[in-house]
């Protein structure tokens, strides 16, 4: 039987749990069915369509997750595989010695005259002691070849069991692969057309000049932190503070994250929203003020999820980035301030460092 040592082998991972994420209903997308916001400026289409984005994207995130540790168990199934080939092997090789053993077991008694029959041995037996030395050497030759034979027989059979367990175990990794890349796959599918429609929604509102109003999203409990948190948890850094570029006027005045559409994104600390606004440069933006004086802005967003005046915790979620504005592709713009307003920028990178957040 041919070996599937070249099989393709990739990561069983718990499907059941997946399933249920892919199957998630996407009825939001468009529908209007969501809940209003609560400051009664939002349409409730553009809350449904933000906390779908928002639960999508924590689908893709635990489906990855559960992936990566999925990996883990693969290694164990693949280390397993590989011991029941490499005994598949011990076995053709201990079947080619058993068969060459009965050759040399036939042959043997071929040339002994092993295999005359009882009464020519009679005959031919110069007395009884050679006659018995001959029935001796007959009998063990027998037996000999009768136990060569069922070993060979049980190894044979243990290769056949074996073989097909590894086949079956090979073919149930592939089933299981291609199961999972479909869900996956259906996943990503839903959230990337939402995050388009959400997109959609914030730049007709951006052209507008007039904010949707907050989008509540459901944000899983993750404790409560003392510290600072960079503004997106899984990023790219991009344009940074200071360099030159033609899509401002003079230097850039905060850090980009590169991130996609409806990636949430959070306070870096405690504090309160200075400012949500729409339109301009910033497309849509979030200003945070905290109590050591400083505000950070959060722009460029597809929807905010706070209200102006409102109190908001370190790593609460306060928006989705987006690339509303003067933006040439998704990333939230990121930027330190010691007012309110623009033009009293500071570098957000040592200005997070020193407060132990390490960006990079």
């Amino acid at each position: 039987m041919r070996s599937y040592r070249r099989r393709l082998l990739v990561v069983p991972v718990l499907l059941c749990a997946i399933a249920l994420l892919a199957a998630r209903p996407a009825d939001a997308v468009g529908d209007g069915k969501g809940s209003p916001s609560r400051n009664g400026t939002g349409t409730a289409g553009d809350s449904g369509l933000g906390a779908q984005v928002a639960q999508l994207y924590e689908d893709v995130t635990l489906a990855t997750e559960r992936y990566a540790a999925g990996r883990q168990k693969a290694e164990v199934q693949r280390a397993k595989a590989l011991r029941i080939e490499a005994l598949l092997e011990r076995e053709r090789r201990e079947i080619d010695v058993l068969h060459e053993d009965l050759g040399r077991i036939a042959r043997a008694q071929y040339r002994s005259g092993g295999g005359m029959p009882l009464t020519a041995q009679i005959l031919l037996a110069s007395g009884p002691e050679q006659l018995m030395r001959g029935q001796h050497v007959f009998s063990q030759t027998n037996l000999a070849v009768t136990n060569a034979i069922e070993k060979s027989r049980r190894a044979e059979a243990r290769l056949a069991g074996d073989e097909a367990k590894a086949a079956a175990a090979w073919q149930s990794l592939e089933g299981h692969t291609t199961e999972l890349a479909r869900l996956k796959k259906g996943i990503e599918d839903k959230l990337e057309e939402a995050r388009w429609q959400l997109q959609g929604k914030a730049d007709a509102s951006v052209a507008a000049g007039s904010c949707p109003g907050a989008v509540r999203l459901d944000q899983k409990e993750t404790g409560r932190t003392r510290g600072w948190v960079t503004p997106v948890e899984s990023y790219e850094l991009s344009a940074a503070f200071g360099s030159g570029g033609l899509r401002w006027a003079h230097r850039h005045t905060g850090q980009d994250f590169a991130v996609p559409i409806g990636t949430p994104v959070r306070a870096v600390r405690v504090g309160r929203v200075a400012k949500v606004a729409c339109g301009g440069a910033f497309g849509m933006e979030v200003v945070v003020g905290h109590a050591d004086g400083y505000y950070t802005q959060y722009a460029h967003l597809a929807s905010v999820a706070v209200d102006q005046g409102e109190r908001v915790d370190t790593g609460q979620w306060i928006g989705q980035s987006g690339t509303t504005g003067n933006s040439t592709g998704p990333h939230l713009h990121f930027e330190v301030r010691i007012t309110p307003q623009m033009g009293s920028a500071v570098d957000p990178v040592p200005w997070l460092t020193k407060r132990g957040v390490t960006v990079g």
